[in-house]
């Protein structure tokens, strides 16, 4: 191969420089209205995500009062299981008691008007307690009444029944129950010293003594009854209070439990909120995203390429594994370097079209000269052209970039005048100049491009040989 490359920088006639303008505006404003669109798109799944949201915390909140509703009327009936219950066992504690004032109203022996008052009073008594009727002290009034009638049916008769009388207030002593004896075992000692006495006086010249100390005994037996009740009565009481309690502890554990389980819930529902934004955000870009890296692929900017890639495996990645604001902050990331991508893509694509723009204008050129187009092809960011002459020299051709600037790169083979003399300040390609100044002059007659002066290392000229750009230092041709 003869010769070494030549070069010319091309800048752009103001014609070209104003269609280029105008199509960096249109870009722009594509992009403006590619942007627009996924903000609404991005606009209208956050509406979407909002309003699913407040649908689970509508039906999150309807559960909750679901719930407490359920949670009150449990506790509404067991407290009246328990009223109901505490009721009972006081009907039955009082029915017991009329019991034994109907058994001690069936011995008196007074007159029929008042054993009828108090069969009527203890009949009522009865039905008020059968409907669990609070009764109070009524029970030991009627027995008191009932004691004083019996006590004045006795007669005349100093001893008479004072054996049937002390039988009857044993048993009723007995019949109170040895678990009240538990309960009151003060009150059922008194009651055992209180009958041992009324029993002294039951003999003869004791009469006045043992009426005097029966109504103490009674009032002892009643008193030991109604305090053995009440002990027995607050037992119970005290047994479901602390059932109560056991119950509103489980409760309360299961409420923690509850809150517990409604924080983390809360906390996955916040987690998926913040990893349906991130996929939602990166469904809006993936297509774009995708296109950008293939793009800069194509425009030869493979360093774009990979981070862009790098972006969407740094979103896609946390994804994958659940972790929310590592997935959320990277697709933020990859949204902002979309913008800048694109910006640069269409600069990418701009160079491009120049490069595509000048090469029409190069090969019409060529062809003006007598130059056959025989292929071309662009590697890396670069437009290669092959030219061949009727005399069957070749010029290989490259369109290039040098910075800012745009380089034609010309590679001569076959030409006479292409030799490399032993001085390279000496090497001459006079023929061959003319020839490529022909062509760049009717470059600048198309009204777009204004190469620059023809160079090659080893050019003779006045002043010192100029500095060959970049891309003509590290030419290849590949076909």
């Amino acid at each position: 191969m003869s010769g070494s490359p030549k070069y010319s920088t091309v800048t752009v006639a103001p014609a070209y420089a104003r269609l280029e303008a105008e199509r960096r505006r249109a870009r722009e404003a594509a992009r403006r209205r590619q942007e627009a669109q996924r903000a609404r798109e991005r606009a209208e799944r956050a509406a979407r995500r909002a309003r699913e949201a407040a649908a689970r915390r509508e039906r999150a909140r309807a559960e909750a009062e679901r719930r407490e509703a359920e949670l009150v009327a449990r506790r509404a009936a067991r407290q009246e299981a328990q009223a109901a219950r505490s009721r009972q066992e006081q009907a039955g504690a009082d029915a017991r008691r009329l019991a034994e004032v109907g058994e001690l109203l069936g011995r008196v022996r007074a007159g029929d008007s008042e054993v009828r008052l108090l069969q009527q009073q203890l009949d009522l008594l009865q039905e008020r307690a059968g409907r669990a009727e609070e009764l109070g002290g009524a029970i030991e009034e009627l027995r008191g009444r009932v004691v004083l009638l019996g006590r004045e049916g006795e007669g005349d008769d100093p001893g008479a029944g004072h054996g049937a009388v002390l039988a009857g207030l044993e048993e009723r002593l007995a019949r109170i129950g040895p678990q009240a004896r538990e309960q009151d075992q003060q009150g059922y000692r008194a009651c055992v010293d209180l009958l041992g006495e009324l029993r002294a006086t039951s003999g003869p010249g004791g009469e006045t003594r043992f009426r005097a100390m029966l109504g103490t005994v009674e009032h002892a037996l009643a008193r030991h009854a109604a305090t053995a009740g009440e002990r027995a009565a607050e037992e119970v009481r005290r047994a479901e209070r602390e059932r109560e309690a056991a119950r509103r502890a489980e409760e309360g554990a299961a409420e923690r439990e509850a809150e517990r389980q409604a924080a983390v819930e809360a906390e996955r529902e916040r987690v998926a909120a913040v990893l349906a934004e991130a996929a939602d955000r990166l469904g809006v870009v993936r297509q774009s995203v995708r296109e950008a890296a293939a793009e800069a692929l194509e425009l030869a900017d493979p360093e774009l390429a990979e981070r862009i890639e790098a972006a969407l495996a740094a979103v896609t990645d946390p994804l994958a594994a659940g972790a929310a604001a590592d997935a959320l902050t990277a697709v933020a990331a990859l949204e902002e370097l979309l913008v800048g991508a694109e910006a640069r893509l269409d600069e990418l694509q701009l160079a491009h079209a120049r490069r595509m723009d000048l090469a029409e204008a190069l090969q019409d050129a060529m062809l003006g000269e007598g130059f056959s187009f025989t292929g071309g092809t662009e590697q890396e960011g670069r437009l290669l052209l092959s030219f061949e002459r009727p005399s069957g020299a070749t010029y290989r051709t490259t369109i290039g970039t040098d910075g800012e600037d745009t380089v034609l790169l010309y590679q001569v083979d076959g030409e006479p005048d292409v030799v490399l003399r032993p001085d390279p300040d000496a090497a001459a390609c006079d023929r061959t100049e003319d020839l490529l100044e022909r062509v760049h002059d009717a470059i600048v007659d198309r009204d777009g491009f204004v190469p620059g002066e023809l160079t090659w290392e080893g050019k003779r000229s006045g002043g010192q040989p100029p500095k060959p750009p970049a891309a003509a230092k590290d030419w290849t041709w590949t076909r």
